[in-house]
């Protein structure tokens, strides 16, 4: 009588576990099929007060905006400024992972130090999306969830130079502007740590050179994109080289604009030195229109901006990035760009 219990109580046993099993199995079948509802999307910013990040930061927040509105899911943006340091932009990805982000859109500080982000992402599952700051090729090719959005700085380069070039060719004197059949001008770099400092710098040049534009290089400095430090050094050089300056060339439109501010204190007005930025910010087209500055390159940020949103939210709801981006290699996208004068 007890082993005939015993064996009818191990047939129930068996009996109740094979249901459990069918019963966790059918809900993990119905959660894994149920509609995402909501994402969380890290964005990391290597300074939150430079102008051109901050004008894509604002259209980052219009993308996700739109895209609740259309699609009724909830996208939650954590964005974080490094304020650039790059050990506080590694806490900040770490902190992001924490919080269970979907993806990591990631301005990163030193591009050269990509590769503790890229390990931290891999090791949690989550996707990058480097912007506005290239990460090295060997580090890009480390995986296949990792991505970069960016605008082409030897064409932005090409771009801002012909400005120049047009200009001349229609008339030598609009640069030329003592008639000694040289272009005396000074040059403002931006971080040397950041390859479009060294791309613009090199074919912005390159490009008045081949346009048959005579040069002759005053001096030149490292402004750090900076607008403040760009004034502190042209207010240098307009004391050191008087009445000799005809051109600024800047790698942003935010250098520029501190070029301009040390000329206006200085009393320098109208069209005796021309200027020309690249980045296209709002302040810079201001300025454009003002006719203090001569030219710059503006990337569609709005474009810029969706690519990047685009991305990420495909990645974060799991879905394939092909569908919805086309994109260079598998991972890049370059944003189109156009030179912007005051008579465009």
């Amino acid at each position: 009588m007890k082993k005939h219990w015993f064996y009818g109580g191990a047939v129930c046993l068996v009996a109740l576990a094979v249901l459990w099993g069918i019963w966790s199995y059918s809900k993990g079948q119905e959660a894994s099929t149920q509609k995402k509802t909501s994402m969380r999307i890290g964005v990391l910013l290597y300074r939150g007060d430079d102008t051109f990040i901050s004008t894509l930061r604002t259209a980052l927040e219009k993308q996700a905006k739109e895209y609740e509105q259309g699609t009724g899911i909830k996208v939650t943006l954590d964005i974080m400024d490094a304020k650039s340091s790059q050990n506080t932009q590694n806490s900040q990805v770490e902190r992001l992972i924490s919080l269970g982000c979907d993806a990591l859109c990631v301005n990163i500080v030193d591009r050269s130090a990509a590769s503790i982000i890229i390990d931290k992402a891999m090791a949690a599952g989550i996707p990058v999306v480097f912007f506005n700051r290239e990460p090295v090729e060997e580090d890009m090719n480390r995986w296949e969830k990792l991505y970069y959005v960016g605008a082409d700085a030897k064409e932005s380069a090409v771009l801002q130079g012909q400005i120049l070039v047009d200009a001349y060719r229609k008339n030598p004197e609009t640069l030329d502007i003592n008639g000694d059949g040289m272009v005396s001008y000074v040059l403002l770099e931006g971080e040397t740590s950041h390859q479009d400092s060294l791309i613009r710098t090199e074919w912005s040049i390159q490009t008045l050179k081949d346009g048959g534009v005579p040069l002759e290089k005053i001096t030149g400095g490292i402004a750090n994109w900076e607008r403040s430090q760009a004034s502190a050094l042209m207010d240098q050089w307009l004391d050191e080289y008087p009445g000799q300056i005809e051109l600024v060339i800047c790698n942003n439109d935010d250098m520029a604009l501190g070029a301009i501010d040390a000329m206006e204190r200085k009393g320098i007005v109208g069209n005796s030195i021309k200027l020309v930025g690249i980045d296209g910010t709002p302040v810079g087209q201001e300025a454009l229109e003002e006719g203090k500055l001569f030219g710059t390159v503006e990337s569609d940020k709005q474009k810029y901006a969706s690519v990047i949103f685009d991305i990420a939210s495909s990645l974060a709801m799991g879905k394939d990035v092909k569908d919805k981006v086309d994109l260079e290699d598998g991972k890049y996208y370059w944003c189109p760009q156009i030179a912007l004068t005051k008579q465009r």
